[in-house]
């Protein structure tokens, strides 16, 4: 039986806190472990809210120990887990792509080199504090954002969990550390810009305007995307959704699109997968009939650039497929999924040439509508569906804006039906 001694550990100690209560953490006594070959202890806990609470987690480590439940603990060092967890875990390759360079340029240069059994919460407070304080080379010189250091205490919290799983750790380290809060995130957060209805309907002009030089035509490059911008500030439908409308699911009769698929980026490609976002299988917008008659404009002019380039079109039966232009640039054909990284440079140059807001984005179409929409004394519930909100308390969140002329009435009414007039 392990034997608890002095400075040894076994005995519950009082872990100072900055900026929150102090707490209480319990080492396991002096003991034998055989992966190693030696004697060892280590922290069974650091944050017990009372010293009796970190007695009985003692006890109960005593009690599983002297019952030979305890597994020996493994000798592996952080980087080497985490390229272990990362192999096997079953995620979307967008979501993989997003784990791979924070844990290469984050977490392993910093804290992959100690042992998994021996970091503990301080260590990953450290982590988060000097990531949110150090300039990084990856985010153009700056620390990074409270958001992103979040999403890499995600990340070790996930892999930690599956490391208790597998009985390589007694505890997470993860679950009684100090990332970035939610308020924080919220208050770094960046505020999205929009065009009004006046501003929006200027842009769509100045879009579908044909430029008049030698060789404009109906695939001329001064019009090449304007059915493609439409499409976004009429519907407010996310990027990689537009890129993977498919004609199939265009219900011309009922005015609606069906939206399963989307173009994203793994690595460097842009790839077709199912849509996935906000647990949609199968959303449906639905549309005017104007923004209709701006499809077949787009079907016309796709069947005019498979014409002109012939057996060189593949067909996966894109609305927004490439275009004709340079073909075998990067052996892409035309009628592939579009490149979304190139979409958004060209909408930065369209952007550019028409003066529009400098950091104005092709998602900003999606906050402009539904603000407008809202503004306008659109129904919110309408509005939120058709964008696929999870709900409408979610929209007018993040939309929503005080209406003075509304409160006005509202506090009108109100004074009028409790005859507030009476008494003054």
């Amino acid at each position: 039986m392990a034997r608890k001694g002095n400075g040894l550990g076994g005995s519950p100690v009082e872990i100072i806190r900055s900026g929150r209560p102090n707490t209480w953490g319990v080492r396991t006594p002096l003991h034998y472990d055989p992966v190693q070959g030696k004697k060892i202890r280590f922290w069974i806990g650091r944050d017990y809210p009372t010293k009796t609470e970190a007695s009985r987690a003692l006890n109960k480590w005593m009690a599983e120990h002297d019952s030979g439940a305890i597994v020996p603990r493994s000798d592996m060092r952080l980087g080497d887990w985490l390229d272990k967890w990362f192999a096997g875990h079953r995620v979307e390759d967008t979501t993989r792509s997003g784990y791979e360079p924070k844990i290469r340029l984050h977490i392993k240069p910093h804290i992959g080199s100690k042992k998994l059994r021996d970091i503990t919460d301080d260590d990953l407070d450290a982590l988060y504090r000097m990531l949110e304080a150090v300039p990084c080379s990856s985010n153009r010189g700056k620390p990074l954002g409270a958001k992103s250091v979040r999403h890499i205490h995600n990340i070790l919290s996930g892999a930690f969990d599956a490391a208790v799983q597998k009985k390589l750790i007694p505890t997470n380290p993860a679950a009684t550390a100090n990332p970035p809060t939610l308020r924080q995130i919220k208050s770094q957060g960046r505020k999205f810009q929009t065009l009004d209805d006046a501003d929006t309907s200027r842009f769509l002009a100045d879009i579908w305007t044909p430029c008049g030089r030698r060789g404009c035509g109906p695939l001329h490059g001064c019009t090449r995307d304007a059915p493609l911008w439409t499409v976004y500030t009429a519907t407010g439908v996310r990027r990689s959704e537009a890129l993977g409308m498919m004609w199939d699911l265009v219900h011309w009769d009922e005015c609606a699109i069906e939206l399963e698929w989307v173009v994203v980026e793994v690595g460097n490609q842009s790839v077709l997968r199912r849509l996935t976002k906000d647990g949609d299988a199968n959303a449906i917008i639905y549309v005017d009939q104007a923004l209709m008659s701006v499809l077949k404009i787009q079907r016309e002019r796709q069947e005019m650039w498979k014409d002109k380039v012939g057996p060189l079109w593949a067909d996966h039966g894109l609305v927004f497929g490439r275009d004709g232009y340079m073909p075998r640039r990067g052996g892409l054909r035309p009628g592939d999924p579009q490149d979304a990284g190139q979409v958004s440079a060209r909408w930065r140059t369209v952007r550019k040439r028409l003066g529009l807001p400098e950091r104005f984005r092709v998602h900003d179409w999606r906050h402009s509508k539904v603000t407008n929409d809202l503004d306008a004394g659109e129904n919110p519930v309408e509005v939120s569906a058709n964008v696929r909100h999870h709900s409408p308390g979610y929209t007018m969140a993040q939309y929503g804006k005080p209406r003075v002329a509304g409160a006005r009435k509202l506090a009108s009414g109100t004074a009028r039906r409790i005859g507030l007039g009476e008494v003054t």
